[in-house]
């Protein structure tokens, strides 16, 4: 059997693991063998693997449109519902519209093309660099993986990008000086930042991009008050910011938002994943009042706003992510994960002691 290439394949590995049935938190492969589904996915399955009500919304769409696009002046109500229900419940500070995409990474890419259209549309053809961090996760695309920070996703790619910086890592543990404080060792990242960005020059300084918790990167919260330090030298310099929320959105914090928890207010924000618990691909950019309303006079201006992916909005996709935030609402997710997640931590301390374990981390 030849086998698709896929991401970690390695050329040694010539049985894939071939999964075929889920239920519940449970996968079984072709050979009927059972595993825990601990990483929910890829991060996204909150739901579970066989959830009747995300599939009924999907075959009440097929039966219903199954396609249609969001281009020149069209959409579908799924969507527009979907985008309402959005901007209702993203309440960390106020959003004015959203975009759809597929997937995480192209939500992310499309941030790089709105802040750029947003410059561009203000006057300021230099303000185009990206600051991002060392070990952070944002994709895999060219731009998404070119602001990501792990070197497996540049090495022999030629990424990443020239227009894409990176900052420290906020990883107290592995990073922090001796006799350093959480809230020192925040100040000091705090002031890296800045002197990368005098160095660079602000005004060539567009966007920060950050994950409220780091994922794929290390599984990282924030130290104290490293987001306050952030967001006062964004604000400053008059650098956007944009919240990756792919993963940590809709639950997984104990918020409905990374954004709630940690009082970030962002600019622009991306959504994926749990969106829709991964039954059906969709991703999302929620744009702010401030950069919504450049680009909506910008492109009067022009006649048109010319970016979109032919799957933008798919009305099966949005019907499916309106059910399962509804779900999430209906059964207290976040009451679920706020009551399980002491427990879980305890048992984790259990291996604090461990000379392999070097950090127990509690979000």
């Amino acid at each position: 059997m030849l086998a698709p290439f896929t991401a970690g394949w390695q050329s040694t590995d010539l049985h894939p693991l071939v999964i075929e049935k889920s239920e519940g938190s449970y996968v079984y492969d072709i050979n009927g063998k059972k595993y825990l589904d601990s990483l929910a996915g890829l991060w996204c399955t909150a739901l579970g693997g066989n959830e009747p009500r995300l599939i009924d919304a999907a075959v009440k769409q097929l039966n219903t449109l199954p396609f249609y696009h969001s281009f020149w002046n069209r959409t579908t109500k799924p969507s527009l519902d979907l985008a309402k229900e959005l901007l209702d419940t993203f309440t960390a500070t106020k959003m004015a519209k959203a975009f759809f995409t597929n997937s995480g990474s192209e939500a992310n890419d499309t941030q790089v093309k709105l802040v750029w259209y947003y410059n561009n549309a203000l006057g300021r053809p230099e303000k185009k660099k990206f600051i991002a961090r060392a070990n952070s996760y944002h994709g895999s695309t060219l731009i998404s993986a070119s602001l990501s920070g792990l070197p497996p996703l540049h090495q022999k790619f030629d990424l990443p990008a020239p227009f894409v910086l990176h900052t420290d890592c906020p990883h107290y543990w592995r990073y922090h000086l001796p006799g350093e404080t959480e809230e020192e060792f925040s100040t000091r990242l705090a002031k890296n930042l800045e002197n990368l960005i005098l160095k660079e020059g602000p005004e060539t300084i567009a966007a920060f991009i950050a994950e409220p918790v780091m994922g794929a990167g290390g599984v990282i919260p924030p130290p104290a008050t490293y987001f306050e330090k952030i967001q006062a030298v964004m604000k400053k310099y008059d650098i956007l910011f944009i919240a990756d929320e792919v993963i940590c959105a809709f639950g997984r914090l104990g918020t409905m938002f990374g954004c709630d928890k940690y009082n970030i207010k962002p600019d622009l924000v991306s959504l994926a994943k749990a969106l829709s618990s991964a039954y059906m691909p969709i991703g999302a950019v929620l744009v702010s009042p401030k950069v919504a309303d450049v680009i909506y006079s910008q492109s009067n201006k022009l006649g048109t706003f010319s970016h979109g992916f032919t799957y933008s909005g798919h009305p099966v996709s949005c019907a499916v992510a309106l059910e399962a935030i509804k779900i999430y609402r209906e059964r207290n997710i976040l009451d679920q994960v706020n009551s399980i997640a002491p427990k879980f931590q305890e048992g984790l301390k259990a291996y604090s002691d461990s000379p392999i374990i070097g950090e127990v981390c509690l979000a």
